[in-house]
């Protein structure tokens, strides 16, 4: 099977596949003016964009490909509670307990609002709740346990220990040792999901401009935001474009652009193996992942196939045999599946930092940027989106909250950064195996 890559991107999605886009919005060829400019069609960008406008501002909105063309429609398509351990850990070491209680809460309050916007805007996204953090071995049972009760007493967050006599009642599989339940995070289409925001972002007034990248943000009282073709000039500027914004990101916002680096992640998708052996494979269809720091993830689409993701990619090209590799670890898991035709797989980048936290703040008084997901941006960049929107309204405090969490930028400048992570991801695979 032959697959486009470009810059580790890997196009041959089933989520791509599986939904019908409406005609492309036209590219911005005229000068425009606008309350706000937003650069970015993700879920950072678009949710700003609707809550923006949905407050009565002027919004336009430019992407440089198409609406979900980044991570927003190539992930994994689970929606998780928090920012993950190392996420967690490094905002605890620098806020009191009760502002890391807050920012937790700001990622519950995501979860909420996803369910909220699929309700009221009537986006069909296939969204089932229920994930499964997963242990391969003892040792990581008892890491896994300790987070457990660590979340129970610091945030209050219901979440159920699975042993290992009970984990064969949750997934056809030996692989894995225990696991927790969590009832409030969950998994959708995400592509389905993206597509059904901006929708919403239109029929609120926003206009959006597709193939459109932004190469120049002149700053000032009236920032102007430059495409090859038009500019926008506005009161305010949000930038979420992350990883994807573009080969001017450097000139663009070079103050942060070296705080993220971009990590591929990609997925296979099965052919469908029918209802009957997809309920016997995962009961109640959670998403799950393990808790390796290279990890696998999984979950069960609606039509029935097993989405698998791993194969992480930290030089910034796709790995070699796609299918083959992440064929190879989903059997690991799930060897029944061996007869099963693997007939799409994609993948792209997302943005990490290094300490793997949400990376929000202003540069000057008018220009917003959203970055640094780290791997749980499918409801937190939705819910970023609303934090800049009560922000530009004058309701900073819970924006500001996150923008204080502090930052470095990867070592080794522009030339050297990668080859320094591809390093120290040999060295946690090395850990991970021992």
């Amino acid at each position: 099977m032959l697959l486009k890559k470009e810059l580790g991107v890997v196009e041959n999605s089933w989520y791509e596949a599986s939904v019908e886009r409406p005609p492309p919005s036209r590219p911005l060829a005229e000068r425009t003016t606008a309350d706000i400019c937003v650069v970015g069609g993700g879920y950072a960008g678009v949710s700003a964009a609707l809550e923006l406008a949905e407050r009565g501002y002027s919004v336009v909105l430019l992407e440089a490909q198409r609406i979900g063309w980044g991570a927003s429609g190539r992930n994994g398509g689970q929606a998780i509670v928090g920012f993950g351990s190392d996420g967690e850990c490094a905002i605890e070491k620098q806020f009191s307990p009760a502002d890391a209680r807050r920012t937790w809460d700001v990622s519950v309050e995501g979860l909420q609002l996803l369910r909220e916007r699929i309700a009221r805007y009537g986006i069909d996204c296939d969204f089932r709740p229920g994930y499964l953090s997963l242990a391969v071995k003892p040792r990581k049972s008892d890491e896994l346990r300790r987070w457990m009760d660590h979340a129970a007493a610091a945030y209050r967050h219901p979440l159920q220990w699975i042993g290992p006599a009970e984990i064969g009642e949750w997934l056809a599989t030996k692989r894995f040792h225990s696991a927790v339940f969590d009832a409030t995070s969950g998994h959708l289409h995400p592509l389905k999901y993206c597509l059904g925001l901006a929708g919403a972002a239109r029929a609120a007034g926003v206009r959006i401009h597709e193939n459109s990248a932004a190469f120049v943000v002149e700053r000032g009282d009236k920032p102007v935001v430059k495409t090859a073709q038009g500019e926008c000039r506005c009161n305010f500027v949000v930038l979420a474009g992350n990883v994807y914004l573009g080969e001017y990101g450097d000139e663009i916002a070079p103050e942060v652009s070296a705080r993220i680096m971009p990590v591929g992640t990609y997925m296979i998708a099965t052919e469908p193996m029918g209802q009957e052996r997809a309920d016997a494979l995962m009961r109640t269809r959670p998403a799950a992942s393990d808790t390796n720091f290279v990890l696998d993830y999984f979950r069960l689409s609606a039509d029935h196939r097993l989405l698998f993701g791993g194969a992480d990619s930290y030089s910034g090209a796709a790995p070699r045999d796609l299918i083959a590799r992440i064929r190879s670890s989903m059997l690991v898991v799930f060897p029944q599946l061996d007869d099963l035709a693997i007939p799409h797989a994609w993948g792209g980048f997302v943005d990490i930092t290094m300490n793997k936290a949400p990376n929000f703040g202003r540069l000057g008084h008018n220009i917003y940027y959203l970055q640094g997901f780290s791997g749980h941006g499918l409801a937190l960049a939705g819910m970023a989106g609303k934090l800049v929107a009560e922000a530009v309204a004058g309701q900073a405090e819970r924006f500001d909250l996150f923008a204080r969490i502090r930052h470095h930028q990867f070592p080794g400048g522009a030339l050297m950064r990668t080859p320094a992570l591809i390093l120290g991801m040999l060295y946690y695979r090395l850990r991970d195996a021992l």
